[in-house]
C-alpha cells in the first residue's frame, strides 16, 4: 500500500516474488546499470566482471544446499568440473587429443552441463539423508579427490594434467559471442550474456526459495528432526537441494571457462570449493543477494591484493619466493571466513541490513 509497503492485506502479496516498490527500483535500476557499464569500463575490468557473475550462479547454487537447506557440502569444484567438462564435450569438435560432439550451440550445452551435473548430485543426494554436519562435509570433500584423479586421468575428455583443453564456445544460433564486430567488443558481449544469465538464475533462486521447496529447505536447516516430525520428506528436500545446486555449479562451470579460455583438471581443487564456501559465508549464508555480493567480493579481490602488492614490501610476484601473492590470497581467504563468522555472521547482507536500518530510523538510531 502507499506509504506503508510493508502491509500486506494476503499472503500472495507478501510472498510475490518482488513484494516491496525498493526491490522492484533496485532491480530496475541494477538492470540498466548492468547494459550501461560496458560503455563506462575498460574490457580488462568487464571481464573480471563477467566472471564475477559466474561465480555468483555458482555462490547461489552453493547458498541454496548450504545456507537455506543448511547441508555443508566441500564438493562444490567436483560439480564444477563435471559442468565445464560436459560443456567442452557437446561444443567441441573431435580432434586428435580430444573428443567432442560439435554442437557449439549455447541453448545447447549450457543445460546439458546443468543437467550432467544435477544427475551427479541426485546420486550423491542419498548420502546427504544419513549424514549431517562433519561427517557430511567430509563426504562431499571425497568428491573433490575422485574428480581430480579422473579429470587427470581422462586424457580423451580433459586433455591431461598440464596440457587441458579448449573450452566450449559463446555462440548462439550460429553467432559468435566471443568475436568483436559491430556489436561490441568480446569483452562487452561477454558481460551482457554473463549478466543476463545472472539475473534469470537470480530470479529463479529467489522465486524457489519462497516456494513450499525453500519453506522445507529452511525448515531442515533449523532443525531437521522437527521438520520431518511436522512432516517435511527429509530425503526428497535433501535431494532436491543437492540436484537444484550440482545444476546451479554445473552451468557455472560451463559458463566460466569459455571467459578464461582454457581449462585444466589442477583447477578443480579443494582451493576452488574454498573459495565458494567464503563467498557464501562473507556474502552472507541463507540469502540470494548475499551470495551474489559474496561472489563479487572474492572475484574482485585478487585485484585489489595485487594493486596493494608494491605498498606491502615483503610480498614478492614470484611463486618460488615466499610469501607470494598467491599465498596472501589463500590466507585472505580464511582470515575473511574467520573474521565474518566472529564479527558478523550475516556476511556482507547482514552489514546492508545495519546501514539500512540505521538510516531508516535516523535520527533515532541506538
Amino acid at each position: 500500500m502507499r506509504g506503508r509497503p510493508l502491509l500486506y492485506t494476503s499472503y500472495r502479496a507478501d510472498m510475490a516474488l518482488l513484494n516491496t516498490p525498493a526491490k522492484r527500483v533496485s532491480l530496475g535500476l541494477l538492470v540498466l546499470l548492468g547494459l550501461a557499464l560496458p560503455f563506462l569500463l575498460q574490457d580488462s575490468t568487464l571481464n573480471l566482471l563477467a566472471m564475477g557473475c559466474v561465480a555468483a550462479i555458482g555462490a547461489i547454487g552453493l547458498g541454496l544446499v548450504t545456507g537455506y537447506a543448511g547441508q555443508v557440502s566441500l564438493g562444490h569444484a567436483f560439480f564444477f568440473g563435471i559442468g565445464a567438462y560436459t560443456s567442452a564435450l557437446v561444443s567441441g569438435e573431435t580432434g586428435v587429443r580430444t573428443m567432442g560432439l560439435g554442437v557449439p550451440n549455447l541453448l545447447v550445452w549450457l543445460p546439458a552441463a546443468g543437467l550432467v551435473a544435477l544427475l551427479f548430485g541426485v546420486l550423491v543426494a542419498p548420502l546427504a539423508t544419513r549424514l549431517r554436519g562433519l561427517y557430511l562435509a567430509i563426504v562431499t570433500l571425497g568428491l573433490v579427490f575422485i574428480g581430480q584423479h579422473v579429470f587427470g586421468e581422462w586424457g580423451s575428455l580433459t586433455g591431461g594434467t598440464g596440457v587441458g583443453r579448449a573450452p566450449a564456445r559463446l555462440e548462439l544460433f550460429g553467432y559468435d559471442v566471443a568475436a568483436t564486430d559491430s556489436m561490441g567488443t568480446r569483452e562487452q558481449k561477454s558481460f551482457w550474456l554473463m549478466f543476463s544469465l545472472l539475473i534469470v538464475f537470480a530470479l529463479a533462486a529467489r522465486n524457489l526459495a519462497r516456494s513450499k521447496v525453500g519453506r522445507a529447505f529452511t525448515a531442515i536447516r533449523d532443525r531437521d528432526i522437527a521438520a520431518g516430525v511436522i512432516g517435511v520428506n527429509l530425503s526428497r528436500y535433501k535431494t532436491i537441494a543437492f540436484a537444484v545446486s550440482s545444476f546451479y555449479a554445473g552451468c557455472a562451470g560451463a559458463l566460466l571457462y569459455p571467459l578464461v579460455g582454457f581449462i585444466e583438471p589442477g583447477t578443480f581443487s579443494l582451493l576452488l570449493s574454498v573459495q565458494y564456501i567464503a563467498m557464501v559465508l562473507i556474502g552472507g549464508a541463507g540469502t540470494i543477494s548475499g551470495a551474489i555480493a559474496g561472489a563479487f567480493f572474492i572475484t574482485l579481490l585478487p585485484s585489489l591484493t595485487r594493486g596493494l602488492q608494491p605498498l606491502v614490501p615483503f610480498i614478492s610476484t614470484s611463486p618460488t619466493e615466499l610469501p607470494n601473492i598467491f599465498q596472501v590470497e589463500t590466507i585472505l581467504y580464511g582470515v575473511l571466513v574467520i573474521g565474518f563468522l566472529i564479527f558478523e555472521p550475516r556476511g556482507l547482507f547482514g552489514i546492508w541490513i545495519r546501514v539500512r536500518t540505521y538510516w531508516k530510523t535516523w535520527p533515532f538510531s541506538y
